[in-house]
């Protein structure tokens, strides 16, 4: 099971963040300072690793997430994808400064299933504007073969204040 005994759950409280950039946010839930968002618990994934303009998560696929086909249903891959790229976009933003994602689509090469094991999704920064960020993503299973790839546009909210 990927979800540690000992990880929080909820959403930070705004005097947690007051005055830490994106970056600074995401390494505080990595370092277990901060909660890790509650949808971690729900499908069994978590932010693994950050970067300038880069983030990955992880995921262990189960029978609980899984459409009527037998297939790990392709929301919660897209979720991944969603997750990395909104959390890529996020390593590039000062204090305060907020993103929603505009769009998120991917594309899926192979089936996931439950027996696939760990996937991976890495996300980079393609163009970070004042008010656009573009992102591609990857989805690998623990072979290395890509299971699909996706991209994401995410809109700059203005600063807290």
């Amino acid at each position: 099971m990927l979800l540690k005994p000992d990880q929080h759950y909820g959403v930070a409280r705004p005097e947690q963040v007051a005055g830490l950039t994106g970056r600074q946010m995401l390494q505080a839930m990595l370092d277990g300072a901060l909660p890790a968002p509650p949808i971690c618990r729900t499908l069994n994934i978590i932010l693994a690793e950050i970067g300038d303009g880069f983030a990955a998560f992880e995921g262990d696929p189960s029978e609980a997430v899984l459409n009527p086909l037998g297939t790990v249903h392709g929301g919660w891959a897209l979720t991944l994808v969603d997750s990395a790229t909104g959390c890529a976009a996020q390593t590039t933003l000062p204090a305060g400064v907020l993103y929603t994602t505009v769009e998120t689509k991917a594309n899926f090469s192979r089936p996931i299933f439950p027996h696939t094991g760990r996937v991976r999704c890495e996300a980079r920064v393609i163009n970070a504007g004042r008010q656009i960020i573009s992102c591609d993503a990857t989805l690998k299973g623990p072979d290395g073969k890509l299971l699909g790839h996706g991209t994401s546009t995410l809109m700059v909210l203005p600063g807290r204040g």
